[in-house]
C-alpha cells in the first residue's frame, strides 16, 4: 500500500523534473501549457474569490507574492507570516519565499522552483509551483481502499462510472476526451441534472460542455478546462485534468458522507421507534392486567353468603367458570408480558439503549405482586363457597325440622290450655271426679313425656341461631311462643290438679282398670309418636360410614318391635278386661275413657302406621347406600387421575429445570427440542380437562373430601399453570440468547464454548453460577483477576444484587467488551454532518436528508435550540443524541 508521504515523493519526482525537463515538455506540446494555464488559474480563482478577490494571468498575478500567500492561507485555513507591503524586487521575492516556505512547512519538497523565478514571471515554474500546491491540497488526502493521491482519485472515478456505457476510465487523459466520464460522475451522484441515455460517444463537444455547464450552475465546479482543446489534443494534459476531477471528488465526498450519516440515524431511529413500539405495548397489556385483577379482587373479597342454597351455588358454578374460562387467558397474558419485557430489555441492551423503566405501578414485580394478591383471595374463596353451602344445607336440614317438631307440638298442645281451663268437676258425679283427677294424671304423664320435644326444639332454635339463620327471627319467635305456651301450660295444669286433689276428698270412686289402660297407653302413644317421628326424620350423611350407622340405628330399633308389640297387646287386654268386667257385672259403659282420649282403635292405627314406616325407612337407607357408594367411586376415580398428573406436573418442572443446561446443538436446535417439549406438556391438557370434568362431578355430588389423594383440583391447576409459564420462560431464555448471538456477531461454536464453560462451573445444575464459581470461570478462560477488576465485573453481571450470575448475564459480559454498538457520539456526528458543522440543524435539512418518518420522529422529539447563533425554528441535535442513549451529558 502506499503512504501519503511515499506518493508525494512519487508525484514529486514525477512532475516535479528538473528545469530542462519542464522545457522538453513544453516544446513537445505546448496545448499543455495552455490547458494548464486555464485549468490552474479557475482553481486558483474557486478559492480566491472566498476572500474577495480573482487572478486573470497566472504568471503575472503572483509575482509579487500577496495573492500567493492570500491563496494558501484560504485552501489551508492557516495564517501565513505578515507580507511585506513594499513594492520592490526584493519585496515580492520576501513575500513569494514566505509562500514557499510555508509549502515546504507541509512537507512538500520544491524541486527547481525559486522565488525569483515566481518574481520574473516564468510561467513553466508558476504552473509547476500551482500544481504542486494543488497535490498537497486537493489531491493528496483522497484516499480510497487504502490506495491515494492520483490512484484513490482514479479508483474513484473507475467504482463511480463502472455502470455507465460507453465509458472505461483508466487514466487521467484520454478516457476524459469524448465528455461521457465527467457525464457519467454528475448522472452517478445527481441523476436530475443530466438525461444520460440522451447523450451520444460521437458528440464529444456536445458532452465536455454539457458536464462544464452544469457542473458550474448547480455544483459551484468553475470551467477550468475548454472542450474544443481537450478534443482536438490527441493526449489531454493530466494534471488539468486531474485537477479539475478532484473538484468532483471533493464535492460528491460530502454528498456520500451525508448519506452514510443519513443512514446511520435511520438505522438508530428505527431501533428507538421499534423500542418505544414495544414500550407502549407492555404499558397497554400491563394497565389492562393490572385493571382486570383491580376489578376480580373485589368480587373474590365479597364474603356475603346467600340466603339460599340454589344461590350459593350459582356462585360456585361463577367460580368455577372463573377458574377455567376467565382467569387461563390471563395467565398466558401475565407469562407473555413477562416475556416481552425480558425481550425489550434485551433489545435495549444490545442497542446501547437505557433499561426500561415501565410507569410507576406497572413494573414486572408491580404485575407479579398484584398476581399474588389476587391468588391470595382467590386460594380462600372456594373454601369458603363450600363452606357455605355445607352451612346451608345444614340449615336448611334443620329449619325443616323445626318445622316438623314445632307443627307437632303445636298439634299435640291444641286445645290443652282450653282444656286445663275448664270447671267441669264443679258438677261431675264421683265416679265422673275420679275420672277427671285419673285423667289429669294422664295428662300430665303425657306433658312430662313432651318435655324431651320442647328442649329439642329449643336447642335446633339455638343451633340456627349459631349458624346465622337468615330467618331466624321468625324461629326465635315462634320457639318463644312455644316455650311460653309451654310454661303457661305447666302453670295451668298444677293449678287444675290442685282444684281437682281439693274436689277428689270429697269424691271417691274410680275405676282402676280405666286409669291403668290410660296410664299405660299414653306412654306408649307417645313412644308410637316418637318411633314414626324418627322413622319419617331427615338425614344427610356424607359417607359410607355414616349411613351404615343410621343402619345399625335403624336394625336396633327394629329389635325393640316386639318388646313394644307386647305392651300393646297389655294395653289392649287392659280395655279388654274393663269390658269383660263391665259384662260381669252389667255395668253400662258410656264407651269413652274418662281418664285418656285415646281409644283402643288409636292405638292399633297407630301401631299399623308404625309397622308401615318401617319398610319404607329400610328403603330410603339403602338408597342413600347406594348414593354413597357412587360418591366413593367418583372419589377413587379423581384420585386416580390426580395421583398421576400430580407426580407427572412435579417431573416435568424438574426436567425444566434441567433442559436448557442439558440440551446439546444450535440454539435453534435447542428452541425445536423446547417447543416439541412444549408441545407435549400442550398436548397433556386434555388429562387436566378431564380431571376437572370429574371434579366437577364430584362437587355437585356435595363430595368435598378424599382420603385417597393428597391432591386437590387447586394443587393441580397451580402446578399446570406453573409448568406452562416455567416451559415459556425458558423458550424465551433461548430466543434472547439467539438475539444477542445475533446482534454480538458471535458464532454458534463461540457460543456453545461459552455454554461449555458455563455448565462446566454451574455446580447446582440449576442455571447460575455463584461467585466463587463466576470466579474460577473466569479465571479458566484467561482473565488475570484483582478484587478490584473482579468486583467492578460482578456489578455488570449482578446488577441487581442477587449473589448469583444467570447465563444470559454470563454471554453478555463475554461480548460486550469487543461488540460495536452505535452511541450516542456516533450519532451526534452524523447529525453534525448533515447539519454542515453546524451546532444545530433547521427542519428542512432533516427533510432533505432523511426518509420522511424518521424526519418526523425527530422533528417532533428535538427541542429548539437556544444558542443565538441558530435561526428562528433551530433544533437541537446533541441534547437530542443524548437523550437516544439516556445520557444527561456527552
Amino acid at each position: 500500500t502506499t503512504t501519503p508521504t511515499s506518493y508525494m515523493m512519487n508525484e514529486e519526482h514525477q512532475y516535479m523534473t528538473p528545469e530542462d525537463e519542464w522545457d522538453r515538455d513544453l516544446l513537445l506540446d505546448p496545448a499543455w501549457e495552455k490547458q494548464q494555464r486555464k485549468t490552474f488559474t479557475a482553481w486558483c480563482n474557486s478559492h480566491l474569490r472566498k476572500a474577495g478577490t480573482q487572478i486573470e494571468n497566472i504568471e503575472d498575478d503572483f509575482r509579487n507574492g500577496l495573492k500567493l500567500m492570500l491563496l494558501l492561507e484560504v485552501i489551508s485555513g492557516e495564517r501565513l507570516p505578515k507580507p511585506d507591503k513594499g513594492k520592490m524586487r526584493f519585496h515580492k521575492i520576501a513575500n513569494v519565499n514566505k509562500a514557499l516556505d510555508f509549502i515546504c512547512s507541509k512537507g512538500v519538497k520544491l524541486v527547481s522552483i525559486g522565488a525569483e523565478e515566481i518574481v520574473d514571471g516564468n510561467t513553466k515554474m508558476t504552473l509547476g509551483m500551482i500544481w504542486t500546491i494543488i497535490l498537497r491540497f486537493a489531491i493528496q488526502d483522497i484516499s480510497v481502499e487504502e490506495t491515494s493521491a492520483k490512484e484513490g482519485l482514479l479508483l474513484w472515478c473507475q467504482r463511480k462510472t463502472a455502470p455507465y456505457r460507453n465509458v472505461n476510465v483508466q487514466n487521467f487523459h484520454i478516457s476524459w476526451k469524448d465528455g461521457l466520464a465527467l457525464c457519467a460522475l454528475i448522472h452517478r451522484h445527481r441523476p436530475d441534472l443530466i438525461d444520460y441515455s440522451k447523450l451520444k460517444k460521437d458528440d464529444p463537444i456536445g458532452n465536455l460542455n454539457t458536464a462544464f455547464e452544469v457542473a458550474e450552475k448547480y455544483l459551484d465546479i468553475p470551467k477550468m478546462l475548454d472542450a474544443e482543446d481537450i478534443v482536438n489534443t490527441p493526449k489531454p494534459d493530466e494534471k488539468a485534468i486531474m485537477t479539475y476531477v478532484s473538484c468532483f471528488y471533493h464535492a460528491f465526498a460530502g454528498a456520500e458522507q451525508a448519506e452514510t450519516a443519513a443512514n446511520r440515524i435511520c438505522k438508530v431511529l428505527a431501533v428507538n421507534q421499534e423500542n418505544e413500539k414495544l414500550m407502549e405495548e407492555y404499558e397497554k397489556l400491563a394497565s389492562e392486567l393490572l385493571e382486570w385483577i383491580r376489578k376480580t379482587i373485589p368480587w373474590l373479597e365479597n364474603r356475603t353468603a346467600e340466603h339460599h342454597m340454589r344461590a350459593m351455588q350459582q356462585k360456585l358454578e361463577d367460580f368455577r367458570d372463573y377458574r377455567r374460562i376467565h382467569k387461563p387467558p390471563r395467565v398466558q397474558e401475565k407469562c407473555q408480558l413477562e416475556i416481552n419485557f425480558n425481550t425489550l430489555q434485551t433489545k435495549l441492551r444490545l442497542s446501547n439503549r437505557p433499561a426500561f423503566m415501565p410507569s410507576e405501578g406497572k413494573m414486572v414485580s408491580d404485575i407479579a405482586n398484584a398476581w399474588k394478591g389476587l391468588e391470595q383471595v382467590e386460594k380462600g374463596y372456594e373454601e369458603w363457597l363450600l363452606t357455605e353451602i355445607r352451612r346451608l344445607e345444614r340449615l336448611d336440614h334443620l329449619a325443616e325440622k323445626f318445622k316438623q317438631k314445632c307443627s307437632l307440638h303445636q298439634s299435640w298442645t291444641s286445645g290443652k290450655e282450653e282444656l286445663l281451663s275448664m270447671k267441669d268437676y264443679e258438677s261431675a258425679s264421683l265416679m265422673e271426679i275420679r275420672a277427671l283427677m285419673r285423667k289429669h294424671e294422664a295428662f300430665e304423664s303425657d306433658l312430662a313425656a313432651h318435655q324431651d320435644r320442647v328442649e329439642q326444639i329449643a336447642a335446633i332454635a339455638q343451633e340456627l341461631n349459631e349458624l346465622d339463620y337468615h330467618d331466624a327471627s321468625s324461629v326465635n319467635t315462634r320457639c318463644q311462643g312455644i316455650c311460653d305456651q309451654w310454661d303457661n301450660l305447666g302453670t295451668l295444669t298444677q293449678k287444675r290438679r290442685d282444684s281437682l286433689e281439693r274436689v277428689e276428698k270429697l269424691w271417691e270412686t274410680i275405676d282402676q282398670l280405666y286409669l291403668e289402660f290410660a296410664k299405660r297407653a299414653a306412654p306408649f302413644n307417645n313412644w308410637m309418636d316418637g318411633a314414626m317421628e324418627d322413622l319419617q326424620d331427615m338425614f344427610i350423611v356424607h359417607s359410607t360410614e355414616e349411613i351404615h350407622s343410621l343402619i345399625t340405628a335403624h336394625d336396633q330399633f327394629k329389635a325393640t318391635l316386639p318388646e313394644a308389640d307386647k305392651e300393646r297387646m297389655a294395653t289392649m287386654g287392659i280395655q279388654s278386661e274393663i269390658v269383660k268386667i263391665a259384662q260381669t257385672y252389667g255395668i253400662k259403659l258410656s264407651g269413652v275413657n274418662p281418664y285418656t282420649n285415646l281409644s283402643p282403635q288409636d292405638i292399633t292405627n297407630k301401631w299399623e302406621t308404625v309397622k308401615h314406616l318401617v319398610p319404607l325407612r329400610d328403603q330410603m337407607l339403602q338408597e342413600e347406600v347406594a348414593r354413597q357408594q357412587a360418591n366413593e367411586r367418583l372419589r377413587r376415580q379423581f384420585a386416580a387421575q390426580a395421583n398421576i398428573i400430580g407426580p407427572w406436573i412435579q417431573t416435568k418442572m424438574e426436567e425444566i429445570g434441567h433442559v436448557s443446561v442439558d440440551i446439546a446443538g444450535s440454539l435453534e436446535e435447542q428452541m425445536n427440542s423446547l417447543k416439541q417439549y412444549e408441545q407435549n406438556i400442550i398436548n397433556y391438557k386434555c388429562n387436566i380437562d378431564k380431571l376437572e370434568g370429574d371434579h366437577q362431578l364430584s362437587q355437585e355430588s356435595l363430595i368435598f373430601d378424599n382420603k385417597h389423594t393428597n391432591y386437590t383440583m387447586e394443587h393441580i391447576r397451580v402446578g399446570w399453570e406453573q409448568l406452562l409459564t416455567t416451559i415459556a420462560r425458558t423458550i424465551n431464555e433461548v430466543e434472547n440468547q439467539i438475539l444477542t448471538r445475533d446482534a454480538k456477531g458471535i458464532s454458534q461454536e463461540q457460543l456453545n464454548e461459552f455454554r461449555a464453560s458455563f455448565n462446566h462451573f454451574d455446580r447446582k445444575r440449576n442455571g447460575m453460577m455463584d461467585p466463587d464459581d463466576f470466579r474460577a470461570c473466569l479465571i479458566s478462560m484467561g482473565y488475570d483477576l484483582g478484587e478490584v477488576e473482579f468486583a467492578r465485573i460482578m456489578t455488570l453481571v449482578d446488577s441487581n444484587n442477587t449473589g448469583v450470575v444467570t447465563f444470559q448475564a454470563f454471554i453478555d459480559f463475554m461480548t460486550r467488551e469487543t461488540a460495536e454498538t452505535d452511541t450516542a457520539d456516533q450519532v451526534m456526528a452524523s447529525f453534525k454532518i448533515l447539519a454542515s458543522d453546524k451546532s444545530y440543524i433547521t427542519v428542512d435539512e432533516l427533510r432533505r436528508e432523511l426518509p420522511p418518518e424518521q424526519a418526523e420522529y425527530c422533528i417532533s422529539r428535538m427541542t429548539r435550540y437556544i444558542g443565538a447563533d441558530g435561526p428562528a425554528g433551530a433544533l437541537d441535535y446533541i441534547s437530542f443524541s443524548s437523550a437516544l442513549y439516556g445520557e444527561s451529558d456527552l
